[in-house]
């Protein structure tokens, strides 16, 4: 078996890797999909995924500090000022990844009535897919042809 060409290079400023390190924590997805869901606050997203309050607390920060989330300030009636979690264009941006994980889990682990969630085109209603395409807009359809090549960041070992 040939050895593959990729342990010619350091894996070390993978962005793979930088991306796990911030978002490969199970409950940091979670928190992904509850701002998608347009669950906001704190105590609901804690109620909702079950997530303890000092992981919650972390991942919030994480997310904050990374730019994916943006904290904004509401007070209810009666109580003291708290705040809220809006996605950024930076949090928007993973969109595809999280309906990209629906689509496997839908395929692989849904339930045998189907998915709890449906991600639908605002405009028309139609179910939104993640396709691969080529820069020259080829969908690829098997992704046996797409081929890792060493981009412009890559750093021999």
């Amino acid at each position: 078996m040939a050895t593959p060409a990729a342990l010619a290079y350091s894996a070390v400023n993978c962005t793979v890797g930088r991306t796990i390190a911030i978002l490969g924590e199970r409950s940091t997805l979670l928190v992904i999909r509850e701002m998608v869901n347009g669950i906001r606050r704190f105590e609901d997203i804690r109620v909702r995924t079950a997530i303890p309050r000092q992981t919650l607390a972390d991942r919030l920060r994480l997310l904050v500090e990374h730019g994916i989330l943006r904290k904004e300030p509401y007070q209810a009636h009666g109580q003291r000022a708290r705040h809220e979690y809006r996605l950024t264009d930076k949090g928007l941006a993973l969109y595809p990844v999280l309906i990209a994980m629906a689509q496997w889990g839908d395929r692989y682990l849904a339930d045998p009535e189907g998915p709890s969630v449906r991600f639908e085109h605002r405009d028309c209603g139609a179910k939104v897919d993640v396709t691969l395409t080529c820069a020259n807009g080829h969908e690829v359809s098997d992704p046996r042809h797409v081929i890792p090549q060493p981009g412009p960041g890559a750093h021999l070992r």
